[in-house]
């Protein structure tokens, strides 16, 4: 394969990452439009807690094993980069949701931890992003808030890989 075929195929991985961004985005909003169809999301906002990074991955795989599937009638490389591009995001996405519920001061990536605020504040209606908040910036749905931490002050420092894992 050449440098226009790899150039092509890093394309399709970066080009589904963002479209894997996006439709979080919308599924997420979606949800709060809907609630009465999401009861399991409703219950995740009264318990205000993550299932663990590897439980919120396999969630996501739902949505992401299909259309790798289909574009496989096609072409076996993209559809890979397609599979590949979209696994990343969905494995950063757990993993960025779990951190905000866990320790939202290690999001480094975004100047407000919009999921944790989402949450703290009752933001029914702003802040749908999970991994990123470029999505609510777009869309009009980012809210800026002055926000605060409920971790205890006294706890130890927590690195950014002390999460709820399983």
């Amino acid at each position: 394969m050449g440098i226009g075929g790899m150039l092509g195929l890093g394309l399709v991985f970066v080009g589904t990452f963002l479209f894997s961004s996006l439709v979080e985005y919308w599924l997420h909003r979606l949800m709060h439009v809907r609630p009465d169809k999401c009861q399991f999301h409703v219950d995740h906002h009264a318990e205000n807690t993550g299932q663990g990074v590897f439980k919120e991955f396999l969630e996501y795989m739902k949505v992401v094993v299909p259309i790798p599937l289909i574009l496989l009638l096609f072409s076996w490389k993209v559809s890979l980069a397609f599979f590949l591009g979209a696994v990343t995001y969905a494995i950063f996405s757990a993993y960025a949701h779990q951190l905000q519920h866990d320790n939202p001061t290690k999001c480094f990536w975004m100047p407000m931890p919009v999921h944790y605020v989402h949450h703290t504040y009752g933001q029914w209606h702003h802040n749908f992003g999970l991994g990123v908040d470029w999505w609510d910036r777009i869309f009009g749905t980012y809210k800026p808030t002055d926000w605060e931490t409920s971790i205890d002050p006294t706890e130890p420092e927590r690195s950014a890989l002390q999460v709820r894992w399983w």
